[in-house]
């Protein structure tokens, strides 16, 4: 009898299977409780560009139509974000159920790479719920300047981020098929070397590889490899605020941070602190920063340089994401960094916090 429900249930799993292979579109069906709304939004972002729609809501109930290439990460959300839930959207047909006032709890069903996906997060989120923690008791140091408690929850976190990679490789290892593991190795580029990155991608299944999202992950590997520790740093000119050409090369000679932000970035803003005291301790030492910003508001840009008290080269374009600089560098989240040795050599990457003074104390001592 055993033996019968177990073939009975690899053989409902086939047949589910075939029918997300046949699937070409997706469906979205919500019904949220309590929803008072009278639209309700989608966004996910696709391979060249993000996608935002908007659906009517009546008695709580909406409907999102469309096509993805592959499984992504979505988001449906409310106006101004007042409450959202996040999920891995594939052509399926999708249920979304749950109540206003905790949408992010909402349950989703219908997405096998959702099931994947949350897989993965109950196997992290034990260090997630001790990282929410520290970063409510983050933001209670931040108000009352509380340096040395600021100090020691960075540190925290940055271990409790290391255990984050490791248990985000072991997900994907054994889980070479899922499109949540080629999700997730895209998040690993921030933090994770180029060698560890590039055995991960070959080790994912070549379906996934393949894909528009797999490709488009294989180019980024492309330009990691030419900004691998140990690789010449990539020589750029942009304008500073007085409209001055400056190169990357001007600073050869010197240990450079080429630190890549915005104005409108919350998490540079917050690391800003954090570089302007490097900068004064090293500044004397054969050591300067070259920022790079990714605005395109010229005014905000050189308002936010005055208020973090910004005091050395800073370069910009303006065109955004689409910052020249920021292209050839790879760089697709920020705040992000590369430290230029004196031969024009990067020697280090993404370093924030107490990372940084480590690093600088190592070669400036």
């Amino acid at each position: 009898m055993k033996k019968s429900i177990i073939l009975l249930s690899f053989a409902l799993m086939a047949l589910y299977s075939c029918k997300q292979a046949a699937k070409n579109s997706f469906t979205i069906n919500g019904n949220v409780q309590g929803l008072k709304d009278s639209l309700i939004y989608f966004q996910y972002r696709g391979v060249d560009s993000t996608h935002v729609d908007s659906s009517a809501v009546k008695d709580g109930k909406f409907t999102f139509n469309g096509q993805v290439p592959n499984p992504e990460m979505a988001m449906i959300f409310l106006k101004n974000y007042a409450g959202y839930v996040q999920f891995f959207l594939e052509n399926a047909d999708i249920h979304i159920t749950g109540k206003a006032d905790s949408l992010n709890d909402a349950k989703i069903t219908g997405s096998q790479s959702q099931d994947e996906y949350e897989v993965y997060t109950a196997s992290v989120k034990n260090i997630t719920d001790q990282e929410k923690g520290l970063y409510t008791q983050y933001d209670s140091a931040r108000k009352t300047n509380d340096t040395a408690t600021i100090a020691m929850v960075e540190n925290q976190i940055d271990a409790l981020d290391s255990q984050m990679n490791k248990q985000t490789i072991v997900f994907i290892s054994h889980h070479p098929k899922s499109f949540v593991s080629l999700s997730q190795l895209q998040q690993l580029t921030y933090s994770t070397p180029y060698a560890e990155l590039e055995k991960l991608y070959a080790g994912l299944d070549t379906a996934v590889q393949n894909s528009a999202t797999g490709k488009k992950m294989a180019k980024q590997l492309a330009i990691m490899a030419k900004t691998a520790i140990g690789q010449p740093a990539i020589a750029f000119t942009q304008n500073d605020v007085n409209g001055k050409p400056i190169s990357l090369s001007d600073f050869k000679g010197k240990y450079v941070l080429v630190d890549f932000w915005a104005s409108w970035c919350g998490p540079c803003r917050a690391e800003n602190p954090n570089v302007v005291k490097a900068y004064n301790q090293y500044k004397n030492k054969n050591f300067t920063v070259l920022g790079v910003s990714l605005d395109e508001d010229s005014t905000a840009w050189t308002k936010a340089i005055v208020h973090d008290h910004l005091t050395w080269t800073e370069v910009s374009d303006l065109k955004g994401w689409k910052n020249a600089a920021a292209q050839e560098y790879g760089v697709n989240a920020i705040p992000a960094n590369y430290l230029v040795d004196p031969n024009g050599t990067i020697i280090a990457h993404n370093l924030r916090g107490a990372a940084l003074d480590k690093k600088l104390a190592e070669v400036l001592q």
